[in-house]
């Protein structure tokens, strides 16, 4: 409510009268306007925003450190498995103080989605800076980089002409020469799931059957050792993240690994693809913020940044990727979207321990 303060006439002229006798006294200062009264406005703290990251912070601090010197907005980031981090945002519903959901999976983005732990971010750059496939159709979640998960092969002991789709490494001929991950990595879950969605199940069980009989040895437990056993013979081909293969030959320019393309013919539906990627909490304190990261990580100012710490390829068509990762060769992705890896990934797991792969 305000209160408006008056005087009586007559009080008034007698406070003129008054002034006018007081001609030789040094004059009053003047009122100070409200301009120069009013204290100075007080700063607004910027905002921080918080990301929960299953990417490791070696690769993840880095860039939000760039975007705080360009922007002067601060980040702030947890990091865990998949799992812990999905059972953390429900259990903080409205609570919580996540910005950002960021992972390295797009399994794990669409169970996020699915769980209602993600909103809708319609974005016109991100739409165009992200490939169609490696987001997500409800525009919950969007790719920051790409990984193919491809085949590897010793060249002393098998030709690259011998090679040709993921569905022929069960053929006869790799009897004993086959090396896999575990299929208790969401990585392969991802691969099988796709696989289901381009060729149907029953010939995706099928070949993981004929997979699990060639194999050379029992599941290895990470992508590194797999590689690692390709170069010592142990094994002649295998499946791996691409990533992998990098960060070994940068530290082993000569080891005896070699990338081989498949599913690159006439009808077949191309390299499997995962990616890193992130959405906006269902729940974000800072969206406004948040949805500026994400754009930003995206751009032709940030992919490289992103991905190329980590030997993977940007999802933004128009940078390219590092040249040790250029070197590997040009390649045809699957189009089908990615969201099928989420979708489709009990279906995989289940048709995976149907199948004996361990």
């Amino acid at each position: 409510m305000n209160i408006a303060l008056s005087f009586p006439r007559t009080a008034l002229a007698a406070a003129v009268l008054l002034l006018a006798a007081c001609g030789k006294q040094e004059a009053a200062p003047a009122a100070p306007s409200v301009a120069q009264a009013a204290p100075p406005a007080a700063a607004q703290p910027a905002a921080e925003i918080v990301v929960y990251s299953t990417r490791n912070e070696q690769l993840i601090k880095p860039v939000f450190d760039a975007y705080t010197a360009q922007t002067g907005v601060k980040i702030s980031f947890v990091t865990d498995k998949e799992g812990p981090l999905l059972e953390r945002l429900k259990n903080e519903g409205a609570n919580t103080p996540a910005d950002l959901l960021l992972t390295v999976d797009a399994g794990t983005l669409w169970q996020a989605a699915h769980l209602q732990l993600l909103q809708p971010v319609d974005s016109a750059s991100l739409q165009k800076d992200v490939a169609g496939h490696l987001r997500d159709p409800g525009k919950q979640w969007y790719g920051l980089s790409a990984r193919a998960r491809s085949i590897f092969y010793n060249p002393t002991l098998v030709k690259p002409e011998e090679l040709s789709t993921y569905q022929a490494l069960a053929d006869d001929q790799w009897a004993g020469k086959l090396c896999l991950r575990t299929s208790k990595k969401v990585y392969n879950q991802s691969l099988v799931a796709m696989l289901i969605a381009a060729n149907g199940e029953a010939a995706t069980e099928a070949m993981v059957r004929g997979w699990v009989e060639n194999l050379a040895t029992a599941p290895f437990p990470d992508d590194t050792k797999l590689l690692e056993a390709i170069a010592a013979g142990q094994c002649a081909v295998g499946i791996a993240n691409t990533y992998y293969f990098g960060r070994l030959q940068r530290d082993k320019p000569d080891i005896a690994v070699q990338v081989f393309w498949p599913n690159q013919g006439e009808g077949q539906d191309g390299v499997h693809v995962n990616i890193a990627g992130a959405g906006v909490t269902a729940h974000a304190k800072h969206r406004d913020e948040a949805v500026k990261l994400l754009e930003w990580m995206a751009s032709d100012k940030a992919q490289n940044l992103f991905a190329d710490s980590n030997m993977e390829y940007p999802v933004n068509w128009s940078v390219k990727p590092a040249p040790a990762v250029s070197a590997w060769g040009d390649f045809r992705p699957s189009a089908i979207n990615i969201s099928k890896a989420g979708e489709l990934q009990a279906q995989a797991v289940q048709l995976m321990d149907r199948a004996g792969y361990q």
